[in-house]
């Protein structure tokens, strides 16, 4: 009688394939329409109510106004991600549904959506991959950053200090689309100029319309782009002129610069924790691994259930990263019922944030994230 010999085999490497992750990704009108409603009516009320209660200086507004600042902010937060829900066609089941409510939403943020959800689809196809996408800070390698002045490195470190998000976030939101915007169209105007005279002397009639969609800019890669931050700029300067004549301008915009300063900061932040965390992966072109990229390279944010609600549970990260067609009301779903499978996501508590942001250098021979004392000590 011969003895069975039983082998052990190696365990297989997790793939996409083997999560089933397909039914997570249905969209509901229904709760899609639901979210939009309790976070824009809510945000609209707190912003009516912070206008008044700092009208004038007295201890019921001293008590209210932090307050109302604080939920301000965090219904922001909860907007500015369902609008990143819209970009990745998940909230609403169709695209146009999707589109419609990521314009009313970028007009609570003053950045048009087109261009930011382009950007950040190439974020999502490229995660992990620090050859392709150094992050939203656009980091530097090791070896690039040793070689800079001892000046430069300082200014390097300075521009990434995390104070640096609120004056820089602004910017982000408020000021670089219509930068943008003013660029494009005087590149538009030189070359239109140009392109006129060619019609005048072919006797065609020259349609800015046609040109538009027609040129090749510098400042956008679409057409879309063009009329999308067009349309956003219209809204939000209608707004900033109704709200600055009806409470004075100089009480809107000091209110407006310190809320739209702290939203983008914390946004920002969020977003830089969830891929830029000790042991992140960090790979270059020739190892990278999408499957990789969204498990290893996203980490899972431990937070309270009123943080998760507010953040629209991007706290999820590994999950959306694995498929961005996963509506937010579906990701802490899908960990719960594949929570074994992500027992080696990163898990990353409130009080560990803070280190996050001295990992500002990829280092491209030990493919790993990197903060500027450990490039001196090598």
């Amino acid at each position: 009688m011969t003895s069975a010999v039983t082998k052990t085999l190696p365990s297989t490497p997790l793939r996409r394939i083997d999560l089933n992750i397909k039914p997570y990704m249905a969209s509901d009108n229904r709760i899609a329409s639901w979210q939009i409603i309790n976070t824009a009516v809510p945000l609209v009320l707190c912003c009516i109510a912070i206008a008044k209660t700092t009208e004038q200086l007295n201890v019921l507004s001293l008590i209210l106004t932090p307050a109302l600042f604080a939920l301000i902010i965090l219904f922001l937060s909860r907007s500015f991600s369902l609008m990143h829900d819209c970009g990745h066609h998940s909230l609403f089941k169709s695209k146009t549904a999707n589109r419609s409510a990521a314009f009313l939403l970028s007009i609570f943020h003053a950045m048009p959506h087109h261009p930011w959800s382009r950007g950040h689809a190439f974020h999502h196809k490229h995660n992990g991959n620090w050859n392709r996408y150094r992050g939203p800070s656009a980091l530097t390698t090791r070896l690039e950053y040793e070689k800079k002045s001892k000046n430069s490195q300082l200014l390097y470190q300075a521009l990434r200090h995390p104070l640096t998000l609120f004056p820089g976030g602004f910017y982000y939101l408020v000021i670089k689309p219509r930068v943008a915007l003013l660029l494009g169209f005087i590149e538009l105007m030189a070359n239109g100029i140009i392109d006129g005279f060619r019609k005048i002397s072919n006797r065609k009639l020259f349609n800015p319309f046609t040109f538009i969609n027609d040129h090749k800019s510098s400042f956008f890669y679409t057409k879309e782009e063009v009329y999308d931050t067009l349309a956003n700029t219209i809204c939000i300067s209608l707004a900033w002129w109704w709200i600055g004549s009806a409470i004075g301008y100089w009480h809107f915009w000091i209110l407006y610069t310190l809320i739209m300063s702290t939203s983008a900061a914390i946004m920002i932040a969020v977003f830089f924790v969830q891929h830029n965390f000790p042991g992140s992966y960090a790979s270059d072109e020739d190892h990278w691994s999408y499957f990789k990229g969204a498990i290893d390279g996203s980490s899972f944010l431990i937070m309270p259930p009123i943080l998760n609600w507010f953040t629209a549970d991007i706290a999820y990260h590994h999950v959306h990263h694995l498929s961005e067609r996963i509506p937010n009301y579906r990701l802490r779903h899908c960990h719960e019922d594949r929570q074994n499978n992500f027992e080696g996501v990163k898990r990353l508590r409130l009080d560990q944030l803070w280190d996050c942001f001295s990992l500002i250098l990829w280092d491209n021979e030990t493919l790993q994230l990197v903060s500027a004392k450990q490039s001196l000590k090598r």
